[in-house]
């Protein structure tokens, strides 16, 4: 099958190309990340799995053949001073936010919608990051993450 095809009706791509403007509430933006997370991971030969409930800090499990990633995706599609920010942070019931470690996932992967650029950032990389700013279509001196940028092979392992 091709997933190309399909990617960017997910993601809005042909519609937002056409000048139409989406809007979509967070969650169901997360929901369509999600099915272009699975589109590609699949389309590149990874088996995927999700887990049951919404409970672990891990959004699916990735069969690479030779080890299994826990990964947590985050997406974005709104512009802050720039460039596409994400938080790599999740809510504890009653103490407010905490960061990912590596006892959690073993990587985050970012989509950034309007662009379908997917990064893919091992834990450690980012370990007491509060924010993440991303810049898939701006050339700008701090794109920090730029070399993560669409690298599915840090999770063949």
């Amino acid at each position: 099958m091709n997933y190309s095809v399909l990617l960017p009706v997910l993601t809005g791509a042909a519609e937002r190309e056409k000048g139409w403007r989406l809007r979509r509430n967070p969650k169901r933006a997360g929901e369509i990340s999600e099915a272009a997370f699975v589109l590609r991971a699949h389309s590149l030969g990874f088996l995927v799995a999700k887990p049951w409930g919404d409970s672990e800090k891990y959004d699916f499990v990735l069969d690479a053949g030779s080890k299994l990633w826990r990964v947590q995706l985050k997406s974005t599609e709104v512009v802050h001073a720039r460039g596409y920010e994400i938080q790599p942070i999740y809510s504890v019931y009653g103490k407010g936010k905490a960061g990912y470690t590596a006892e959690e996932i073993d990587a985050l992967v970012v989509h950034i919608q309007p662009c379908d650029v997917w990064y893919v950032i091992p834990v450690e990389a980012f370990a007491g990051c509060k924010n993440l700013r991303f810049y898939p279509d701006v050339e700008c001196k701090c794109a920090r993450w730029e070399s993560y940028r669409e690298a599915w092979h840090l999770l063949r392992g």
